[in-house]
């Protein structure tokens, strides 16, 4: 089971390890292009900060983060599983998982990027600031930037099993599963049963929750079928239908009346 995740905004200080190494991280097919990108931001950070500001689309309350990024090369390194943060991390709680649980997250959980890509929870990494949305001066819309290097990459990585994708909008625009791998993908959305509205919290906790769930059972589905018996199985209400086509992903509505 691979599960791709989206980072989170806000991000956890960097710390005092080792600075970043490009060629120790995971999926190592997507190093060029990552170096590409940390070389333009870290450049765009040390010029013009109303520039830099404009172009990562930061508050004035978020200047500080310019600075970060400046020092992106420089600044300690720590597990990505410990640099992001918010709702859906929380809810998560990889730190306080057994030792089993941590094996399968730092096997299963691969974590979208507009700066790396994507990233294990396991790869050490500075704190940034740089979304998916972000349109580099010199490499344009990383949506569309990495599409090539993960259409390169992501297959081999979703090896034969189930890939569960919960990552949002934008971040999906990164990569798309297609053919045989998009057949055996599910996306999740999560639904307020008394209103059947998507509501941003309950969405992000209650997939950290079914995540955090999955991992600490030790539940292995090998497809969007096993996936669906899994998730009621822990207690999950999950409305889905297989596609009407092949090679087209699963769409699983999991239902919640509150988050706790």
């Amino acid at each position: 089971m691979l599960v791709l995740l989206p980072p989170s905004e806000g991000k956890a200080a960097s710390g005092r390890g080792a600075p970043l190494r490009t060629e120790s991280l995971s999926l190592p097919g997507l190093n060029a292009a990552r170096e590409e990108v940390l070389t333009e931001l870290v450049d765009l950070c040390g010029g013009d900060e109303d520039k830099a500001r404009d172009v990562l689309g930061l508050s004035e309350g978020l200047r500080g983060e310019i600075a970060k990024n400046r020092e992106l090369r420089t600044a300690g390194a720590r597990p990505a599983g410990e640099i992001y943060t918010g709702v859906l991390y929380d809810a998560l709680g990889l730190a306080s998982l057994d030792a089993a649980a941590k094996r399968r997250a730092a096997k299963s959980l691969l974590v979208f990027s507009g700066l790396w890509g994507a990233v294990r929870v396991t790869d050490r990494i500075p704190s940034y600031r740089c979304s998916m949305g972000v349109k580099l001066p010199g490499l344009g819309a990383l949506g569309a930037y990495w599409r090539a290097p993960m259409a390169d990459v992501l297959p081999e990585a979703a090896g034969s099993g189930l890939v569960l994708d919960l990552r949002s909008a934008a971040y999906a625009t990164a990569w798309k599963p297609k053919g045989e791998v998009a057949g055996r993908t599910a996306t999740v959305r999560v639904l307020h049963a008394p209103t059947r509205k998507v509501v941003s919290h309950f969405n992000k906790a209650t997939k950290g929750r079914i995540v955090r769930s999955l991992l600490t059972a030790g539940a292995a589905p090998k497809d969007p079928a096993e996936l669906v018996e899994a998730l009621r199985d822990l207690g999950y209400v999950v409305e889905a239908a297989a596609p009407a086509r092949a090679g087209a992903a699963w769409a699983l509505d999991v239902l919640v009346d509150e988050v706790h």
